[in-house]
């Protein structure tokens, strides 16, 4: 079976839940009961997109990841877990969202659509957007505020290119850090905060309620997509 969502859940109520809410939605399903399930499942088709369990009985979740990303899957993390240290490690090894359980159904699907909308992104190098009175423009360096350009300093930029390059994709203090000041930096979770308040004093309608660049506790930080 080709264009199907792999569903990776050692419980068979939430597998039960997803698929009818996956398949309500147009989508077809397959099931993995556990880590050896799901990398059978993976050889004999690549799937459009995982919703990875992280509590499976033969393994933990975060080891399937890598097979996952080298064949380019996007990948959701369900999971039971509330420590940010575990969502963290997921994303950082290649994961692309990840949601809590007990989980909204709505929610997920919208989750699970700006996931797959992202993958067929990244195919067509998307380089301009505009959200809400913002607009991005990745190839001149450009941003405006409805309609009047907005200057920011050379981190700045490249701190809003980095999320804007991601809409709606969760990205760690860790891989943020990196990407923008270095990998000596990674510990400086300082410079993201300064730089992250400075974006959203120029770009948000109200910084004291940011609706562009959204934290996520513990974790880092997502840019929405609208």
């Amino acid at each position: 079976m080709s264009g199907h969502i792999l569903i990776v859940d050692d419980e068979m109520p939430i597998r039960r839940l997803l698929r009818v809410a996956i398949e309500r939605s147009g989508y077809a399903t397959v099931e993995a009961d556990c880590g050896a399930a799901a990398l059978d499942a993976l050889r004999r088709s690549v799937p459009k997109l995982v919703l990875l369990d992280l509590g499976l009985p033969d393994r933990d979740g975060l080891e399937l990841i890598g097979a996952f990303r080298e064949k380019l899957v996007p990948i959701i993390v369900l999971t039971a877990r509330e420590a940010s240290s575990e969502k963290v490690a997921a994303l950082d090894l290649g994961a692309d969202d990840y949601v809590t359980k007990p989980f909204d159904s709505a929610e997920l699907m919208a989750r699970i659509r700006s996931c797959l909308r992202r993958a067929d992104q990244s195919h067509g190098h998307l380089r301009k957007l505009t959200v809400g009175p913002v607009t991005i423009d990745l190839d001149v360096h450009g941003v405006w505020k409805n309609g009047a350009e907005v200057k920011l300093t050379p981190k700045e930029f490249t701190l809003l290119a980095v999320l804007a390059s991601h809409p709606g994709k969760v990205l760690t203090h860790t891989h943020l850090l990196r990407e923008v000041w270095g990998p000596a930096h990674t510990d400086h979770v300082e410079y993201l905060r300064v730089t992250v308040r400075s974006l959203r004093k120029k770009l948000e309608e109200d910084s004291s309620a940011p609706m562009l660049i959204q934290n996520e506790p513990g974790v880092g930080y997502r840019f929405v997509e609208r």
